[in-house]
């Protein structure tokens, strides 16, 4: 199986599958000399862990984590860091049902065809728990990019049909983590979590849209041709398991506009060249202008709901399928972790490639 790993310099290995012995990561490319919060890892992990609301999984997994090497005395030291995080609660049995079968809109299928067998126990590789070993990569990602100032923030910004009317410069980011759902609109959110309960007693599932924001990135991040900085940022999140869209800046709202309006203003503000507006996002040409990078990540319903669908198994007989165990309705307010994991590793990985930008 290829494409398990992300990153060109500071680069990420995953491996692991949902119900297998253990989840880890391999961080090649860290520089030496980073001192390493593991009290803060473990804290962005315990953001992602299933079982921590009545609005998400009741799996119940401490990923609590171990370092094998590449830290010591709690500093990198410039070779590869690998990460790892044991499964303690696997109940593989609530899937034997559909051991033989296909549930719709599934890695099932595909992955059956593809590799001509499948871990059929959570979903194996395609299980979203995969995540787990990227929010333990980006913790050390997070703690590069804040020796430079940089910040990396996500929040819900929509349930279904109930979004935040406010633009993210109008939102107190830090309150994001108040509620269950991460919506820093107090208001909106108990709105969110009261449909998410409701979807979940109704044996359904619901998606929405996660919000990124990455504040105080140097100018320069990027290339101009196939790298671009929001290529990779796209992606990242669409590498996200039930994304299914992206947009920066603008995004398809820019459309409408003409490019008297749309256009981004420069002005000198005490020696440092700024935008008036940011309809581009923070990048221009691919390469980042020094103004925050905001985005949208679309997530769908999870595929997994409690109720009977139509299927077929794997000799194309027809078959039911009804999704059993433990499940979220909402993959929304453990997503965002995994946003900002992946819109740091992405920053982390564009910070040190552009140390060859120039002389």
């Amino acid at each position: 199986m290829a494409g398990n790993s992300f990153g060109e310099i500071f680069r990420i290995t995953t491996f692991g599958e949902s119900h297998g012995v253990a989840l880890g990561v391999i961080i090649d490319g860290c520089p030496a000399g980073l001192s390493i919060d593991t009290a803060f890892i473990q804290s962005e992990l315990d953001r992602r862990k299933p079982g921590q609301s009545n609005i998400v999984t009741q799996r119940k997994e401490a990923d609590e984590f171990e370092i094998l090497s590449g830290v010591f005395e709690g500093t990198t030291q410039g070779t590869p860091i690998a990460l790892l995080i044991r499964n303690e609660d696997q109940k593989s049995k609530d899937y034997e049902h559909i051991k033989d079968s296909f549930r719709p809109s599934h890695a099932d299928f595909t992955y059956n065809e593809k590799y001509g067998s499948r871990d059929y126990r959570g979903g194996g590789r395609s299980s979203a728990r995969e995540t787990a070993a990227r929010v333990a990569a980006a913790a050390i990602a997070k703690q590069l990019l804040n020796h430079f100032g940089i910040e990396t923030h996500a929040y819900v910004s929509k349930v279904g049909e109930i979004g935040v009317e406010k633009n993210y410069t109008e939102l107190d980011l830090s309150k994001t983590e108040d509620n269950i759902v991460r919506c820093p609109d107090a208001e909106t959110a108990e709105k969110m979590i009261d449909l998410i309960k409701q979807v979940k007693k109704d044996g359904d599932t619901i998606g929405g849209i996660v919000s990124g924001v990455i504040k105080n990135v140097p100018i320069g991040l990027g290339e101009p041709v196939f790298d671009k900085l929001h290529a990779d940022l796209g992606k990242a999140m669409l590498s996200i398991n039930a994304a299914k869209g992206f947009e920066y800046g603008s995004g398809f709202a820019g459309t409408t506009l003409r490019g008297s309006e749309h256009n981004d203003i420069f002005y000198n503000e005490n020696g440092k060249i700024k935008t008036k507006t940011n309809h581009s996002g923070g990048i221009q040409g691919g390469i980042s202008n020094g103004m925050d990078i905001y985005f949208n990540v679309a997530f769908k319903p999870i595929a997994t709901i409690m109720k009977p669908q139509d299927s077929v198994d794997k000799d194309g007989n027809e078959a039911t399928v009804t999704g059993k165990g433990r499940h979220d309705p909402c993959v929304l307010p453990r997503a965002v972790p995994i946003v900002e994991a992946m819109a740091a590793l992405v920053i982390a990985d564009y910070l040190l490639r552009n140390r060859s930008s120039q002389l």
